[in-house]
Parts: structure tokens; C-alpha cells; sequence
């Protein structure tokens, strides 16, 4: 169905010819790839720390990693079923030269890919990720004789140490959040948020928590991209229970978001409003978001007397903008939560911690804590590219026809309408262009989404 190859990695659907899906001969090359790019730069720190998300083809495609890279003479840590950004906090735990997650975070479960790691545990730059993919066309690997191959080592899944770090957190407030007692509905969506998730709250002070989609078979109770169409059994689950608040993560827990205790959404563009909002109360400074995200998080950071950033989409992007401008606090509109002075990362567990400490120091409920922000309402819609398509020509003509409008071609094409905007771009994790607008009005944004839409059909 799909191959999708980029800096960060390589993603695909599972099955198939190769070089056209994610096959095992796929995965091997790009294995060994990355393996020997690491060999290069780091020389004698040959270690790599493997973790992977609930999915169906996770051990396969695991298997086939872990010992393509023994081939090389690397040595792998194993830390098995995991999430995202607990990887990556244990390849700076280990001291090792990388990492690889095996998750195709939001995507169904038919997907599946390789998230490529430097040694700071963050996704690989686009230099390093071009010498990946130039390497994996090539072809050329040197693998070693049989009293050179590395060894694994296994049996200890960090799960712990993370929880222990986003609770001793700073500004992370056990207290006030035990004292709330709250009852909380969680979405694991069949993946690794079932091991580590619950033990969060419960470290964290909730004593009742309800788990849905709790059994890791990767076969996904719904779509696993935590949106509102998808997010249906949450909301009921959070009103037959009389929950205080719901909460639901991706697959491999680097995205996060909220649902108020009537079942309605809290929004997941305001799950990095309210974290930043918060943090910026404690420590005054700078924020990022990439440019899909809404605008609530720049008039926050302005109100706090800091500055705010804008990066492209992806992040690795907005990991570089925060590291530029110094940012105390950034993410993405997609529930993405990145605290710098923890890691370098997209991580829901200290997400959680930071949205639950804020909340917790509010009078009332999750609903009534929402009304604290701006309120703004982001149209989300996605097209199908079609085989061939010159999306960049096709931009072009869209660039034109709005030649008037104030336009942003960094990332994509942002095209701006007096309060509002658009952002079209090209998806990096599925074969789709992305349309997102904004508005202080529901109905505005969809029309203006709609606009384009048409003006894509129009045009291509």
C-alpha cells in the first residue's frame, strides 16, 4: 500500500512487493543503514536501545532489527514493549550511540516503522537522516564474522525510571492532585499506554482509574489517532462512570489529549496550551509550536511576557526552533507536550503530570479549566494523494490564486485571512496532503477548509 521515506525514518504498511510496502527486506536495508551510519560517527559507542509499541507486526519487524544490527557488531538493549519517549530518555540513560522505536505512532494497524534516534536520544537532523537514506540505496554493507557479533542485552523495560522522573518533576504537584481524588477514565487503544500509563496515575495520586482498550494486541479498538471521531468510546466510558476526566494516547504514547467530564473533548490543540500555560506561571520564557498549531499558545506566551516561535511541522523541527530560541516549554497542536529540561521529546507521561498539577489548582472541573483559554476552533481534514501528483506545482497555483493574502511557503503553504488562516501540506507519516484552518468560529474554519479542499481538486 505505502513506503514512506524520510530524515526520521521509514514507514509503510506491512506486506507486499518490496520498496513499495514495509517488507522484510525493507527493513533489514534501512536497518542497516542506520547501523552503519552510527558505526561511522560514533565509532567504539556501538550500542542501540530497541522499543517498540503494541502493534501486530512489532515483534516481526523487532526481530528483524535487532538482528540485522548484531550483523554489524552492534550491541542492542532490548527494552521490549515500551513507548516512544521512553526510549528516548534511555538512550541517554544508557550513554548509548542510538536508538531505534518500532511504532507507527497514530497510524492503523496495518502500519508499522522505524523511528531513528541519535545519542541524545532525539530524532536524527536532515543531514544524518539524507546519509540513511543514501546509504540504504546503496546498499553497501559491511556486516562481521561470527566472533564480532554484537549481543543483546534484555529484561529491564525503564517503565519505572520514566514514571519516577515525571513524578519528582519539579513542578509536577503530587499533592494537589491526590488531594483532588480524582476518577479517571483512560484509552490505551490496545498498546504499551496499558503498562505505563495506570501506574502514572496511581504514583501520581489517583486511586481510581479505569482502563478501556486495555489489552495489548494491537488490533485497535478504533482508529489510534486520538481525534474526536475517534474518541467516541472514551466519552461515553467517561460519563457512565461519572469520571472526573478522560484521558487517551497514541500507540506508543508520545501524543495526549483530554475529555471533560460530561464526555465533550478539551481540545487536544489545548493540551500544549494548558502544560505551557502552566509552566510558563512558574518559569517565564519562550515557546514553540509548528505552524499547524493554533494560535492560543502565542497569545498565551505573550501574555506571560515571553516570545513565541513557530517551526515547520515534525519534531525534529520544532525540537531545533526550541533549542534556537531557548524555549522552556513547546510542542505540537496534536497533543504533542516537549519539556526540554526532561528530554528532547514528545512525551505524554510528563504531559499528564503537568496538565494534572494545573488542573488540580483549579477550583472546579476540566470543562470549566478549559474556559481559562482562548477559544479557537481548528478545522482538521486530510486528502488522498493521488499517484504522480506535482503537489509542489500544484501549491504554486494555490499560491497564486491567493497572491493577495499574506502567505507563508516554509512548510507547505499557510495562507492567512485577516484572523484566520490555512495550512496545506504534505503528511510525512501517510501518502496525504493535510488541510488544517483556523477561526474563532467552528463554521468558518470548516469553510475555509472546505475552500481549499475544493481549490486542491480544482487545481490538480
Amino acid at each position: 500500500m505505502a513506503l514512506i521515506k524520510s530524515i526520521s525514518g521509514i514507514r509503510g504498511t506491512i506486506g507486499g512487493q518490496t520498496g513499495e510496502n514495509l517488507t522484510p527486506l525493507d527493513i533489514i536495508k534501512f536497518s542497516a543503514a542506520y547501523g552503519s551510519w552510527l558505526l561511522e560517527k560514533n565509532g567504539v559507542n556501538n550500542k542501540v536501545v530497541i522499543g517498540r509499541d503494541g502493534r501486530i507486526s512489532g515483534a516481526l519487524v523487532q526481530s528483524l532489527v535487532v538482528n540485522t544490527l548484531l550483523s554489524l557488531g552492534i550491541d542492542v538493549v532490548d527494552i521490549g514493549l515500551s513507548t516512544t519517549p521512553t526510549v528516548e530518555l534511555v538512550v541517554k540513560w544508557t550513554k548509548a550511540g542510538g536508538g531505534i522505536i518500532i511504532t507507527a505512532s497514530h497510524n492503523p494497524k496495518e502500519w508499522n516503522a522505524l523511528k531513528l534516534l541519535n545519542e541524545d536520544g532525539e530524532f536524527l537532523d536532515a543531514a544524518d537522516g539524507a546519509v540513511i537514506l543514501e546509504k540504504a540505496g546503496q546498499e553497501n554493507f559491511a556486516f562481521v564474522p561470527v566472533d564480532k557479533l554484537g549481543i543483546v542485552t534484555s529484561g529491564k523495560n525503564y517503565l519505572q525510571e520514566h514514571i519516577d522522573a515525571v513524578v519528582n518533576y519539579p513542578l509536577v504537584d503530587v499533592a494537589v492532585i491526590k488531594e483532588k481524588n480524582y476518577r479517571v477514565v483512560v484509552d490505551v487503544v490496545n498498546s504499551t499506554g496499558a503498562l505505563f500509563v495506570p501506574p502514572l496515575l496511581k504514583a501520581l495520586g489517583v486511586e481510581e482509574v479505569i482502563l478501556i482498550n486495555g489489552e495489548i494486541t494491537g488490533r485497535f479498538a478504533h482508529n489510534p489517532e486520538p481525534l474526536p471521531e475517534n474518541l467516541t468510546g472514551l466519552s461515553a466510558a467517561v460519563r457512565t462512570h461519572k469520571a472526573d476526566l478522560g484521558i487517551a494516547v497514541d500507540p506508543d504514547v508520545d501524543r495526549l489529549c483530554f475529555v471533560n467530564e460530561d464526555g465533550s473533548m478539551f481540545g487536544e490543540e489545548y493540551t500544549l496550551v494548558a502544560v505551557a500555560d502552566y509552566v510558563l506561571s512558574k518559569r517565564p520564557g519562550n515557546t514553540v509550536s509548528n505552524m499547524s498549531s493554533t494560535k492560543a499558545l502565542k497569545e498565551l506566551t505573550l501574555k506571560h511576557g515571553g516570545q513565541y516561535f513557530p517551526s515547520s511541522v515534525g519534531e525534529v523541527n520544532v525540537v531545533a526552533k526550541m533549542k534556537e530560541n531557548n524555549a522552556v516549554i513547546g510542542g505540537e497542536g496534536n497533543g504533542g507536550i516537549i519539556v526540554p529540561d526532561l528530554h528532547y521529546g514528545r512525551d505524554a507521561l510528563i504531559g499528564i503530570g503537568l496538565f494534572l498539577s494545573s488542573l488540580a489548582s483549579h477550583k472546579n472541573g476540566i470543562k470549566s479549566f478549559r474556559t481559562r483559554f482562548p477559544d479557537y476552533f481548528i478545522s482538521k481534514n486530510k486528502i488522498q494523494l493521488e499517484n504522480n501528483i506535482d503537489v509542489a506545482a500544484l501549491f504554486e497555483k494555490i499560491r497564486k490564486k491567493y497572491k493577495n493574502q499574506p502567505v507563508n511557503t516554509e512548510d507547505g503553504l499557510k495562507i492567512e485571512f485577516d484572523a484566520d488562516w490555512v495550512h496545506l501540506r504534505t503528511s510525512n507519516t501517510e501518502p496525504i496532503i493535510r488541510i488544517y484552518a483556523e477561526s474563532s468560529f467552528e463554521s468558518t474554519a470548516n469553510n475555509i477548509a472546505l475552500r481549499l479542499m475544493h481549490d486542491i481538486k480544482e487545481l490538480s
